[in-house]
């Protein structure tokens, strides 16, 4: 393979590849064809199972571009083999964002309508003599083309592909494609559809026949019967259909469970623009990366990954997110100096409408239709890219499984010694044939177990049965194993430590420099005429859905105190406010009416959101935000923070409350409605006058410390890893006992380099002591410091960007960072993926429990993710449970642990049954000769 030419595809990527190229030779299919015929076809099945073989076997290495067949091997520990067939298309371009719209053949409408068949001859005949030849393979149903520029194969996902600035979005794609065009993409994106096909029971039942265990089962049944064994051989076949049974029930209901999760709205009727002012009802299989989409007033279920162009919307995104929490959608940036950014659709989340989401309620501008420019279709969309996550898991890597494939490895080599030495025995002692075949083969049979599969899993399924009846669900009976052997469970806190709802405690305001007296009523006459109250009511993402308000319980909660009411405009109050409004909040004993003008999203990276709003009867509009305190501060003119901000709010934070911070801007009054939505994020959210502290209580959920003393007393670790404050998360961590009260905390604040100074990192106890700092690499306590902590106990505490900041510049230092690291705040979804990564990296077995809203991503890539939610989401995780606590956590590990045991036992059992009846078997007949 080292001589051989070898590249690289998903460079970089979780699924990279390495890739050889390969062409059927002559010769040696007519060596294998023999060779199966002699061997009676059991050449076929080692060629199955081990498919590199079969390629090598059958094909000649050759170059990349002239291959006609692929063998794939990922790049990861596991080094998995995967086998791919080359196809070819006719096309005339090379690439999906080629300009063809001048090729003489798609000038012909109507034969241009045959380009969507999916006869390939067809195609050829139609398309004109200057189309070239594009290859491709599919792997995991996602297509890889080759690229003459690269020389490699590449997947085309999207609009992302072509790295289009935010601005092109709208003056390229406003319009739409034309069918031309749109005929020629489909010929690479393929249909719109995730595709999840229930495959037959005997399809499934073959393939599971065909596994080397089953194979082994069958063989051994056969042997036995045909020695007159018949018990035996009667006993095994149930045992075998028993274990067969249950394994195809298993898959067919994932199967069945994932195709009607996309195929309720897999097809469905889409109107689409054709030019300025066209439109063209479709069906969403037809769509194609650069389509303009309108979204009706009523809403949809997007079918594809969009990016927002015109108008807003209000978007269910529980599919995705497992939070069933309407978010607002608001409008790419066609100016400014976002609008010359690269889009992105992580980056640009705010405005992407994502495959699978339910569009509650559009909000259009100037009369003009929501419009959604097509980004992603199929298996690309964030929908489709779950969906193949739980098609084609990963593989666990798990010790009991490693140690028993190397005993097998072993009992195969002794089975091997064995049947060499019993033949020879035998032929020396002239014993017929079939005699030599029986004795040989008995031998190999008791040395390899063939009952060993069907006995481990017996634990497997009584651990899955019990846990179904308390209400833990479970999609892969294998994560069971590890479960017992888990040794760090990872929580989330908002929905999982503490309850879901949020109470308003009180607010404390601020004005000129100092703050007054916390104030735990809202709807007073003397506070509701106050920029504070103004910024409760329309600072938000809310919505009214069936005369119901919708949206963030925090939200919720804290427009609900204001007393004021939210409304759709009328088109007589739209003439009031001259500009056009998006919502309408309405003051009780008509103390003011404002007009939502512009909604600037909720950022998890910036945390913060803010809005534009207009008073009727006024000329300027205002800006309203709200976010963390210390990031809302930074935004403020200094001299309108309080001098006392830092103590207050580390006050209110170690009493384990919420604390959000408002602000407020008044904008020139000669900004036209057009100049304010063009406005960039950075230009509206500066020079903010601050206004205060609203103060939120979460409260710590009534089976929390129960079941973290549970864990604690069987000595697995827990950690936290929250989007909330630092100090916040610590006093939860104290409250629910996963800090003891004797024990300090120790928090970790890193500085990324600058031109002049290195990265840096300093040490301080949660009460602001401080501990050690140091400015270069390399930081660690002193000999003298770690002894005192280790008497005392400590645990770390670190934040999301001095997280992000050590893991880069001190990577030395993780290792021993995380030993004792127990909170994490402030922390994104990504980095909670990340902490998940970086601590199986230093050989934690790693649980992670969250309510599916923001921990997807956490919960995939644990060795058990334990999903509180049952929405569409939770599909992604191994285990879904309906108890909404933790208490579901320590009763998992115990059916975990109790398979486990199992699980060593049979294999312990099994094991010495063999090496004791081979030993005696070996002996008897040896002293039989």
């Amino acid at each position: 393979m080292k001589t051989q030419q070898v590249k690289l595809i998903n460079r970089g990527q979780e699924d990279e590849m390495e890739v050889w190229g390969y062409r059927p030779c002559l010769w040696k299919i007519i060596l294998v064809g023999l060779g199966a015929v002699c061997s009676g076809g059991l050449l076929l099945l080692v060629l199955y199972w081990l498919p590199e073989w079969g390629v090598k076997a059958t094909c000649t290495h050759t170059p990349l571009r002239g291959a006609s067949r692929l063998l794939l091997r990922t790049t990861d520990d596991f080094r998995l083999w995967f086998y791919a067939k080359v196809h070819e298309i006719l096309a005339p371009g090379k690439t999906p964002f080629d300009n063809v719209e001048s090729t003489a053949h798609f000038q012909d409408g109507d034969r241009h309508q045959s380009l969507r068949a999916d006869n390939e001859e067809q195609n050829r005949k139609l398309l004109c003599r200057d189309s070239v030849k594009v290859h491709y393979f599919t792997h995991h149903s996602v297509k890889y083309y080759w690229n003459e520029g690269t020389q490699n194969f590449e997947p085309y996902k999207g609009l992302e592909d072509t790295k289009v600035r935010c601005a092109d979005i709208h003056t390229t794609y406003s319009s739409g494609l034309t069918k031309t065009l749109q005929d020629y993409r489909a010929l690479f994106f393929g249909k719109n559809e995730i595709d999840v096909r229930v495959p037959s029971l005997f399809k499934l039942f073959v393939k599971e026949v065909l596994n080397l265990f089953y194979a082994f089962q069958i063989f051994a049944t056969v042997l036995w019967a045909s020695q007159g064994f018949y018990d035996y051989a009667v006993g095994m076949t149930l045992l075998f259909l028993f274990s067969i049974t249950f394994s195809l029930y298993i898959i067919r209901k994932q199967h069945v469970r994932l195709h009607n999760m996309v195929v309720e709205h897999s097809m469905v009727k889409v109107s689409l623009c054709r030019g300025k002012k066209e439109t063209e009802r479709v069906m969403s299989t037809e769509l194609v990366p650069g389509d303009v989409v309108t979204i009706p007033e009523k809403g949809m279920i997007m079918t594809c990954d969009g990016v927002l162009i015109c108008g807003a919307c209000t978007v269910n995104e529980s599919m995705l997110t497992g939070e069933s929490v309407p978010v607002t959608k608001t409008s790419l940036p066609s100016s400014g100096k976002e609008a010359d950014r690269i889009f992105d659709t992580e980056e640009h989340k705010r405005h992407t409408l994502f495959c699978g989401s339910h569009v509650i309620q559009t909000r259009n501008y100037a009369d003009e239709p929501v419009k959604v420019v097509v980004v992603r279709t199929g298996f690309s969309t964030v929908k489709g890219q779950l969906v193949r996550s739980i098609l084609y898991p990963k593989p666990t890597d798990f010790k009991i499984h490693r140690e028993a494939t190397r005993f097998l490895m072993c009992m195969v080599g002794l089975a091997v010694i064995g049947f060499i030495y019993t033949v020879i025995i035998d032929v020396i002692n002239q014993v017929p044939f079939q005699g030599i075949m029986f004795d040989a083969l008995n031998l190999v049979v008791v040395a390899v177990p063939p009952i060993l599969p069907v006995a481990l899993n017996a634990g497997l399924m009584t651990a899955q049965r019990r846990l179904k009846r308390v209400g833990i669900f479970c999609i892969s009976p294998q994560r069971l194993n590890i479960c017992g052997q888990l040794n760090l469970v990872c929580f989330d806190k908002t929905g999982t430590l503490t309850e879901d709802g949020l109470d308003l405690w009180g607010i404390q305001r601020a004005a000129d420099g100092t703050f007054s007296p916390p104030e735990t009523e809202v709807a007073t006459e003397s506070l509701m005429k106050t920029s504070f109250v103004a910024c409760m009511a329309t600072c938000h993402s809310l919505t009214t859905i069936d005369d119901k308000l919708c949206g963030d319980p925090l939200d919720v909660k804290v427009f609900s105190a204001t007393g004021s009411v939210l409304e759709e405009p009328t088109e007589e109050q739209t003439v009031l406010y001259i500009d056009k409004v998006a919502l309408i909040v309405r003051f009780p004993n008509q103390w003011g009416e404002f007009g939502v003008v512009r909604y600037i999203s909720f950022s998890s990276t910036l945390k913060r959101m803010s809005v534009v709003v207009k008073q009727l009867g006024q000329k300027h509009f205002d800006v309203y935000l709200k976010g963390a305190p210390e990031t809302v501060a930074n935004l403020c003119k200094p001299h309108t923070v309080p001098q006392t901000f830092t103590e207050t709010l580390e006050t209110y934070t170690r009493q384990g409350f919420r604390v959000i911070a408002l602000a407020h801007r008044r904008l020139e009054s000669k900004l036209s409605w057009q100049e304010v939505h063009n406005l960039s994020r950075e230009q509206t959210e500066t020079n903010m006058d601050f206004l205060g502290l609203i103060i939120m209580q979460n409260k710590i959920k009534e089976q929390t410390a129960g079941a973290l003393l549970d864990l604690r007393q069987a000595n697995i670790r827990t950690l936290m890893a929250t989007g909330d404050n630092m100090l916040t998360a610590i006093s939860v961590a104290r409250d629910c006992g996963m800090v003891q009260a004797h024990e300090k905390v120790i928090i970790a604040d890193a500085v990324p380099p600058n031109d002049e100074n290195p990265a840096s990192i300093t040490w301080r106890y949660s009460d602001n002591l401080d501990v050690n700092k140091n400015q270069t690499a390399g930081i660690s306590f002193s000999e003298e410091g770690v002894k005192e902590e280790e008497n005392l106990g400590y645990h770390f505490a670190v934040g999301g960007p001095a997280f992000a900041v050590i893991t880069e510049h001190f990577p030395e230092l993780v290792p021993k960072f995380l030993l004792r690291a127990t909170v994490f705040a402030r922390m994104t979804p990504d980095q909670k993926t990340q902490l998940v990564q970086v601590l199986q990296n230093i050989d934690y077995i790693v649980g992670m429990c969250g309510d599916g809203a923001n921990d997807c991503g956490a919960l995939k890539k644990a060795h058990s993710g334990i999903s509180l939610s049952e929405l569409e989401a939770s599909v992604a995780s191994p285990f879904t449970s309906s108890i909404p606590n933790i208490s579901c956590v320590p009763k998992l590990l115990r059916e975990g642990r109790a398979a486990l045991v199992t699980s060593f036992c049979v294999f312990k059992f099994m094991a010495l049954y063999s090496s004791i009846l081979y030993c005696s078997v070996s002996l008897l007949y040896w002293s039989l000769q």
